[in-house]
């Protein structure tokens, strides 16, 4: 890239290329279906970097009319913590489900601790009756009924 370009470049421009990187090229020694399998997978990701930067040039300039101070590096990191958050529900949604919804054992901890790379005391504390709320709201079943369950699995 000149120097020229790199002048033309701006914060979006960055942006893009931190949240969709191109994917890397097969090496020279990649059969056909690798090269094949890369053009897809280089044209989707093309796709998404185009769809992102026009959100972001639009957000932009709608977001500066409401409030002068908008920030689209700001705005992103925003938005990285949200779908973490929402990642970290679900993934107490799932733990929940796996323990108090399959019958007629429920999962082992140490089998969902591996799966969410936690350890098995974090796992066993991960979620709240209002996880296990949730689930049963979503799936339209109840949690499986557990007598005195102190198993430590």
């Amino acid at each position: 890239m000149t120097e020229n370009d790199m002048s033309k470049r701006d914060m979006i421009d960055d942006l893009v290329d931190i949240v969709y990187p191109l994917p890397d090229s097969p090496g020279a020694d990649a059969d056909e279906h690798e090269r094949d399998g890369y053009g897809a997978w280089l044209d989707e990701v093309v796709e998404q970097r185009e769809r992102f930067e026009q959100n972001l040039r639009m957000a932009e300039r709608f977001e500066r009319i409401e409030d002068p101070r908008y920030d689209a590096l700001l705005a992103e990191i925003g938005a990285a913590r949200r779908e973490r958050l929402d990642a970290e529900a679900r993934m107490r949604m799932l733990v929940a489900y796996g323990r108090e919804f399959i019958k007629p054992q429920p999962y082992q901890l140490k089998d969902l601790a591996a799966a969410a790379g936690m350890s098995i005391s974090g796992t066993r504390s991960s979620y709240t009756v209002e996880d296990i709320a949730a689930v049963a709201r979503r799936i339209g079943r109840q949690p499986r009924f557990r007598a005195e369950d102190t198993s430590t699995d």
